[in-house]
């Protein structure tokens, strides 16, 4: 552990009274041989000790306090090299039922008491920095041999106080690779309904870490897990019910081998990290259409609006919802790959920004129906055909017309006609691309 720890915290450590333990998921991380790919560690600290006397103690050694918050007895802390730090006082936290916040809390001199007000004992298993030991009032050391989550109290306690638990434990097991016990499941499942009194914006920042979980790590399929485990506990049922309404909904068994719901979680495990929201929802519309049409026809297009409601209810960044909604609106498009061409050379230039999404989306959910690895014909004709275009050097975005907007303007092009002629010779010029030179281009436009 010693290896790992940056010197401004021996140096803090030799000039503190009491001991000074660094706790949470740098030390989990150690003992678990757990190496962040992104190579950043969360360092914790906590000791009996007020928090003005370790502000004292650290700005002494050189660090800059960057907050106090007497109230919780926690510092934040930055180095001379700008890594950061967090420290906490001993102290039991009292909590109302499901409540994010505690309504008291007491500091202490007993370690145990620390440890009692975490949430799975992983996470509760000092180190000291001076003595280089492991000090482990729980049985935390134990649990991470096993790879095991188990609550530091009651499951049915721990649960109770804070509903953002329910996320953070498939967020841990996702991240990990780590299993929760059955009292821990148990616990989950009996107190899922508490995950309406957290916040949108704090549900929505845990579903996208969830989302990308394998990549901290390196655990396969861990963002899998985690979407499994939300399922499992019906969080899942609270927070995107509109997902949750294809569970037992059954599609054709010559295309899928799997219900609504489970192909959409299959389609997250096997698609690009940079989609998997869009993969999670993109067929959301499905069990609305069932129950209006009878049928799946208009999914896309349904799906498109739940989408945009449902990541407005959570509160995510609009310009996230609208590329979400886009893709899931035109996730099945030429999905026969009987489309003409030239109609998909223009469809191409219409939304190439997103097409290379749009491509890994497909992908995504070809593979996600029987388990299937290889190309989806669709992303294999489209592939073809985008190499084509590029031999051809076919424009595909506006900068790739060999004019411009000026050039029309110089032209004598009515200013409020440009944009428009401009979209109209892109589309021309993708299925004509010997066309696309300044003086063919001037003459179609005069003609138009």
């Amino acid at each position: 552990m010693r290896k790992i720890l940056p010197k401004n915290l021996f140096d803090l450590a030799e000039n503190c009274p009491n001991p000074l333990y660094v706790v949470g998921g740098s030390v989990r991380d150690h003992l678990a041989k757990r190496i962040p790919k992104n190579g950043v560690r969360d360092f914790d600290l906590c000791s009996p000790m007020p928090a003005e006397t370790l502000v004292e103690l650290a700005q002494n050694v050189g660090f800059t306090v960057k907050a106090v918050y007497r109230n919780t007895g926690t510092v934040k802390l930055q180095d001379q090299a700008g890594v950061d730090y967090e420290y906490s006082c001993f102290r039991s936290d009292k909590y109302v039922r499901g409540t994010h916040v505690p309504i008291q809390t007491t500091f202490t001199q007993d370690i145990r008491l620390d440890a009692r007000r975490r949430d799975f004992t992983c996470n509760a298993v000092y180190y000291d920095i001076k003595s280089d030991e492991y000090l482990d009032p729980l049985g935390g050391v134990e649990a991470i041999k096993n790879e095991r989550l188990t609550t530091v109290a009651p499951a049915e306690k721990v649960f109770s106080e804070d509903g953002l638990r329910l996320m953070r434990l498939a967020r841990q097991a996702a991240c990990l690779g780590f299993s929760p016990d059955t009292d821990c499941l148990a616990g989950a499942k009996a107190n899922a309904a508490l995950i309406a009194d957290i916040s949108p914006e704090r549900i929505y920042a845990e579903l996208s870490s969830i989302l990308v979980a394998d990549e901290k790590y390196g655990v396969s399929g861990g963002h899998y897990v985690g979407l499994k485990l939300l399922d499992d506990t019906r969080v899942l049922d609270r927070i995107l019910p509109e997902l949750t309404a294809g569970r037992d909904l059954k599609q054709r068994p010559d295309f899928h081998k799997y219900d609504v719901l489970e192909h959409s979680l299959r389609a997250v495990l096997y698609a690009d990290k940079s989609v998997r929201l869009a993969a999670l929802l993109h067929d959301i519309g499905k069990p609305l259409c069932t129950l209006r049409h009878g049928n799946v026809h208009a999914h896309p297009e349904e799906g498109a609006t739940l989408t945009r409601a449902v990541l407005t209810r959570l509160k995510a960044p609009i310009k996230t919802i609208e590329e979400t909604a886009k893709l899931t609106a035109l996730h099945m498009y030429d999905f026969n790959c009987k489309t003409g061409e030239n109609k998909l050379r223009r469809f191409f230039a219409a939304h190439y920004p997103i097409l290379e999404k749009l491509l890994l989306i497909k992908q995504a959910d070809f593979s996600a129906c029987t388990d299937d690895l290889s190309i989806a014909p669709t992303c294999a004709r489209w592939e073809a055909l985008l190499a084509r275009l590029r031999k051809e050097r076919a424009p595909l975005t506006l900068k790739e017309l060999a004019l411009s907007g000026k050039d029309l303007l110089n032209a004598g092009v009515e200013p409020r006609r440009i944009s428009e002629i401009l979209q109209t010779l892109l589309y021309h010029t993708v299925c004509n691309p010997k066309d696309n030179t300044k003086e063919r281009l001037i003459k179609l436009a005069l003609k138009l």
